[in-house]
């Protein structure tokens, strides 16, 4: 492409959107309503750009900071259902050993529920009939495993409840809440379904699921006489199923042959199963209880994109509703279900709202031994998406997916002149277990395949520069992006590796010891330790590092569980001894990802200019980044 057109184009772009908007904190996001409605709460960043739980009375504007974290920001919380008390969940510096803290709207007075030296707390569960407790999994006395302990709201009491066996990955409380459910791993990398009818008597398997299966609890009913699960036996995709406790029979409630079921929505009090979502391009609902059909017609109504009910009150009477949109912020609606009436409560990001966003674009192919494979492809506003300089972005997991929606990254590289396509390759969840089981031991092989051939379907239909497309994402994606430039080193012509393993051996060495349950699935899927090493090796590129030809720049965590450090340092080793070209940032307080703001603006900040040097795109110059953790070197 000559210059002058290059040139045409950079005029007819939109303008530069600056990475603080992309990047940066939301302004407010995540709302909750308290079980009496009286009060709404939200995520949002304090005067030190520090994400924070703020309070505001519902109908007025009294907003209110009731948290003060340091450094990190606080992502995730929930109201308990003590209208004064809420919950959040909070790591140090990316170590994945979260805490349980406990926040009194009405003192502001924070507790940490779980103030243990190296030990995670997942959440369980809270019931509104017994609002004084919550039931916390942690991993106190076995590193390994996670038990579930009772804690006292009102004076942070935490008794044992229930010893895990060894394998459960989650439990289920019934409308009692007693743990009576469990989903187990099992050695040969399936799965357990754990039953037990009171808490004195023990554990009974009702289902195993194959390695080549999927399966889980969800729920107990009110009278505790059914329990429904999710499982892809005797189907290809998962299904919602009510297990009848007492003849052991499955009913059906909710199929799709090819999709699995998502998103399940639980009356709280009721437990009545109300609605399901099965995500194909995009999420669809099917509402199974006829009391919120109306519900959702008018809902669906109030602007376009997906919805999700993300709060209600107790008395069933409000919801907060959000609603996502592949070129703009996600919009927060109150709903009344009275009066049907939505009103606006806020974006997360209004300084997206106006911009000349992308739009994202579902589209599928066919992979070389003819497997159907879905992506999404978002080109640059105001130019023809003819001979682009292009980005794959691959997602991690592997077990995920990409779905349809506003996404920063897409928009940023977009907005910066490049075509960009987030694959579903085999191996990514909700296609149905054929589709996921494509992916068994296939990392660096077929998964990697279906890569090079949306590249080449990129090519072959006119949208991308065949000498200008790179590689790049995180975890899994990270690893995919070494795979491209050691595998098939001519194709791509950078690379962004973001937190990826290098090593599988080593990878699968420094798991977390509460992985270790998970094993015998990774040994299944990936390969095994073992007794495969030589085939690991085989499907790792650090032993491959002399093949590669494209620069590359890598990102890591210093204190990742996940993908140690040492994943990049021994890759970035090993491309020095040879002089090949390598770049690498290490965040010293962040782990499997950048939660700090000023570490993700660095970040990308380094990567928009790396891409523009290797593609052509266009960039913000990187200005004067200060406070970020980076060591460049």
């Amino acid at each position: 492409m000559s210059s002058s057109i290059v040139e045409q184009q950079a005029l007819s772009l939109p303008p530069l959107i600056p990475r603080e908007i992309l990047f940066g904190n939301p302004q407010r996001t995540n709302p909750g309503l308290s079980p009496d409605g009286k009060y709404l709460a939200y995520i949002a960043p304090d005067e030190k750009n520090v994400l924070q739980v703020w309070l505001r009375t519902v109908g007025q504007e009294d907003d209110r900071i009731l948290t003060a974290d340091k450094k990190r920001g606080i992502r995730i919380f929930l109201w308990t259902y003590n209208a004064d008390q809420l919950i959040y969940l909070q790591d140090s510096d990316g170590d994945e050993n979260f805490h349980l803290y406990l926040v009194n709207i009405q003192s502001n007075i924070v507790r940490d529920l779980t103030p243990f030296q190296n030990v995670k707390a997942q959440l369980v569960g809270l019931d509104p009939k017994f609002p004084e407790q919550v039931l916390v999994g942690m991993n106190l006395n076995n590193s390994q495993k996670f038990d579930v302990y009772r804690v006292n709201l009102k004076n942070g009491a935490v008794e044992f409840d229930t010893d895990n066996p060894g394998n459960v990955i989650s439990w289920t409380a019934d409308a009692e809440f007693q743990i009576r459910a469990a989903t187990a791993s099992t050695p040969d990398g399936g799965s357990d379904l754990f039953f037990r009818e009171t808490t004195d008597k023990p554990w009974e398997t009702l289902h195993h699921w194959e390695p080549d299966e999927e399966g889980a609890s969800v729920s107990f009913s009110a009278d505790g006489k059914t329990l429904y699960i999710t499982g892809n036996h005797n189907a290809n995709a998962q299904r919602l199923i009510a297990l009848d406790l007492a003849t052991r029979h499955e009913t059906i409630i909710a199929e799709d042959e090819q999709y699995d079921v998502g998103n399940i929505i639980i009356q709280p009090i009721t437990r009545v199963i109300q609605a399901v979502s099965f995500y194909k391009d995009k999420q669809e609902w099917k509402v199974l209880d006829p009391s919120i059909a109306a519900d959702f017609e008018a809902i669906a109504k109030v602007r376009p994109g997906e919805f999700f009910v993300v709060s209600r009150d107790l008395e069933d009477k409000n919801w907060l509703v959000a609603y996502i949109t592949d070129d703009g912020p996600v919009y927060y609606y109150a709903y009344n279900r009275e009066s049907k009436t939505s009103t606006l409560l806020f974006s997360n990001q209004p300084k997206l709202e106006g911009l000349q966003l992308a739009s994202m674009q579902p589209i599928s192919y066919k992979a070389r031994d003819g497997l159907t494979i879905h992506a999404y492809l978002t080109t640059p506003v105001g130019i023809p998406a003819v001979n682009l300089p292009t980005v794959l972005l691959v997602h991690g997991g592997p077990w995920a997916r990409n779905v349809w929606g506003y996404n920063p990254q897409a928009q940023w590289l977009a907005n910066r002149g490049y075509a960009v396509l987030q694959v579903n390759f085999r191996g990514s969840t909700g296609y149905g277990k054929a589709f996921l089981n494509a992916g068994n031991r296939e990392w660096a092989g077929k998964m990697h395949s279906d890569l090079i051939d949306a590249v080449d379907w990129l090519v072959q239909k006119g949208i991308s520069d065949p000498k200008k497309i790179a590689i790049m994402g995180g975890s899994y994606g990270g690893y995919a992006t070494l795979v491209g430039l050691t595998f098939t080193p001519e194709v791509f012509a950078a690379g962004v590796d973001i937190v990826g393993p290098s090593n599988l051996i080593t990878l699968v060495q420094t798991i977390p010891p509460y992985w270790e349950p998970i094993k015998g699935m990774f040994y299944h899927r990936v390969g095994n330790l073992e007794t495969e090493q030589e085939f690991l090796k085989s499907r790792s590129p650090l032993f491959f590092a002399d093949r590669i030809q494209k620069p590359l720049l890598i990102a890591q965590g210093a204190n990742d569980p996940r993908v140690k450090q040492a994943e990049s340092d021994q890759i970035v080793q090993a491309m020095r001894q040879r002089n090949l070209p390598v770049e690498y940032v290490l965040y010293t307080d962040e782990g499997h990802g950048f939660a700090r703001p000023e570490n993700r603006l660095h970040f990308y900040a380094i990567a928009e200019e790396f891409l523009a040097k290797h593609l052509g795109g266009r960039f913000e110059p990187i200005g004067d980044i200060q406070g970020h953790s980076g060591v460049i070197n």
